[in-house]
């Protein structure tokens, strides 16, 4: 950020939608894949392309680019989305003076490795549903704030759930039920307690555990036991036990945020004043719609105790 005769100029320029795919061949015939799409956001002295014209001090975005995939290139052995982006940031921060900080977004597909009769493919992948996605920023002095997260990740339960003692007036026409089909798609993000680029696990793979982890605590929460399931007595009471189940499992997870939309299955009625009983319904066909929806999101802090 720079003064200039009484004006503020806060500036950051990068590169969008850098997609690039890698493969890790093993000595064994097995080959591991991942896609990434990357997007570079770089903090830098270049105040002289504002207000000069002079472009000495800009990292173009076409090396922005071309970054990508040299790096991935060097990545010899598999890794996460998170240990690559901290690969780009600190490249950014280090090789060029001019840079002050970067910020690496990666948002990652979700190819899986398929089964033929049972027997993992060595080579073969099908594309899942929900992402994995990460934000690292790296300053020069080697501070760090990283978070990760999940996209589109679809959950329904056909039963053990309710919606009791809500606000009624006049403009309320939704009953009371403690029996209906409960259906939203997670978004969730966390942000880790590392501070600092030293202070980073050295476990290979490390994030991408913790991201395998975090969605099975999840989706665990959400369902709870496969006999009989858990009682949700509204989106927002699961979200919270969701995300306090997190913060419960995996002290180096410093909050959490989750947006879960409330996405309506509304049962099939038939009947009306003039023929009571056309076609008799037991909750049993729906009409699935997702427009308009509810919107539910919180965040949960883990409150650093005081010394």
């Amino acid at each position: 950020m720079a003064e200039l005769s009484g004006l503020k100029l806060e500036q950051r320029h990068g590169k969008s939608r850098v997609r690039v795919a890698r493969v890790w061949k093993s000595h064994d015939g097995k080959h591991h894949f991942a896609e990434w799409s990357v997007n570079i956001s770089l903090l830098s002295d270049c105040l002289p392309a504002y207000v000069a014209g002079d472009n000495s001090d800009i990292v173009a975005t076409d090396t922005m680019k071309n970054t990508v995939y040299a790096k991935a290139k060097e990545c010899s052995e598999q890794l996460s989305a998170e240990d690559f982006a901290i690969i780009l940031a600190k490249h950014f921060t280090s090789f060029y003076q001019q840079v002050t900080a970067a910020i690496v977004n990666i948002v990652e597909k979700p190819w899986e490795r398929v089964s033929i009769k049972g027997q993992q493919h060595e080579h073969g992948f099908k594309l899942g549903s929900e992402k994995h996605t990460t934000e690292v920023m790296v300053d020069k002095s080697g501070t760090l704030r990283m978070t990760s997260g999940i996209e589109g990740l679809s959950v329904l339960k056909t039963t053990k759930s309710g919606f009791e003692g809500f606000i009624r007036d006049k403009y309320t026409m939704l009953p009371e039920t403690r029996e209906r089909m409960m259906a939203t798609e997670v978004t969730a993000s966390w942000r880790y307690s590392f501070e600092s680029l030293s202070s980073l696990p050295l476990k290979p793979l490390y994030f991408t555990e913790r991201y395998m982890d975090v969605k099975e605590v999840l989706l665990n929460t959400f369902f709870g036991p496969s006999k009989g399931g858990v009682y949700s007595p509204s989106v927002q009471a699961t979200l919270y036990e969701m995300a306090k189940a997190v913060l419960g499992r995996f002290p180096d997870i410093s909050f959490i945020q989750l947006k879960m939309p409330n996405l309506h299955f509304l049962p099939v009625n038939l009947s009306s004043k003039d023929n009571p009983v056309i076609v008799k319904f037991d909750n049993d066909v729906y009409l699935p719609t997702d427009e308009p929806h509810g919107t539910i999101q919180a965040t949960l802090n883990r409150i650093r105790s005081k010394m």
